[in-house]
């Protein structure tokens, strides 16, 4: 089974790791076959999942759901939740409370976003109970409506070195690994190169220490929006669509469901029924 230990061995032997979010058992089991390093839990099921117009308004109960469900399902992979908005923001007790939730809902780990005082504290807390922290700088989704937007991160020298401080400190803190999104590819590099800890890039480029991204995104399934940064790997969506056309004209036809999809009685309960 892969741990926080199996992270930092890809990194210092200089292999990327290979991240997926999963929402639901059969995903998780099937990503879980492939080998996948880490599967997060994101809070990006909201939409994704929940069909919400953005990822403020799941709650922590709802997280705990896809999060067993997930855990049911995989079974080699590293399992991280991510900490929901306002489950983690009004005390440390309140998200040490949570990050403990969710470690007994399956996760092996939490993602908190951001850094200061309040969320060093709460990693240092997380840690010393037993809880890996896997941090998330640059564009923070919960923190959408304070930086103005879907903004690239890290495009100045200042930035990039505001964003190496802050991962530094959560490196200090114990997080074994950091969340770099949206924010171009040198800056993630100049990043990675000065940490001791990996980094996971979504829309950071290619030199983060590993690369996690939306697996509804990459597999065509979700359509309501397709980021830059996802390159899509099949279309599912057009797939189901097909099936889904396919089995309406056959149950109208009456083509479904044919002898190969029924069940007989026997014959001699046919004659009793005067069936022929």
């Amino acid at each position: 089974m892969k741990t926080i230990s199996t992270f930092q061995r890809l990194k210092d032997n200089n292999e990327k790791i290979a991240m997926l979010t999963a929402y639901d058992y059969s995903t998780a089991q099937v990503i879980d076959k492939s080998g996948i390093d880490g599967i997060l839990v994101g809070d990006s099921l909201a939409m994704v999942a929940l069909g919400y117009e953005n990822t403020y308004n799941i709650t922590i109960d709802e997280m705990l759901i896809f999060i067993k469900a997930v855990s049911r399902g995989a079974k080699e992979s590293f399992i991280i939740g991510d900490m929901p908005f306002m489950s983690y923001n009004l005390s440390v007790e309140q998200g040490l409370e949570n990050a403990g939730k969710m470690i007994k809902a399956g996760a092996n780990a939490v993602k908190l976003e951001g850094c200061n005082d309040y969320i060093l504290n709460l990693v240092k807390r997380c840690v010393e109970s037993g809880i890996p922290v896997l941090g998330h700088l640059g564009f923070t989704p919960q923190l959408m409506n304070t930086i103005g937007g879907h903004k690239i991160q890290g495009k100045t020298s200042d930035k990039i070195e505001s964003i190496l401080e802050s991962a530094k400190m959560l490196e200090e803190a114990g997080c074994f690994g950091i969340v770099l999104e949206l924010m171009p590819a040198e800056s993630a590099k100049y990043i990675t190169e000065n940490l001791k800890i990996p980094t996971i890039g979504i829309g950071a480029g290619k030199y983060c220490s590993g690369q996690i991204v939306v697996t509804d995104d990459i597999m065509g399934k979700f359509t309501d929006f397709t980021p830059k940064f996802v390159k899509k790997y099949e279309n599912l969506h057009d797939v189901v669509l097909k099936g889904v056309h396919s089995y309406i004209q056959e149950v109208k036809n009456e083509q479904f469901p044919s002898e190969k999809e029924s069940f007989e009685l026997n014959n001699e309960e046919k004659e009793k029924l005067n069936i022929k």
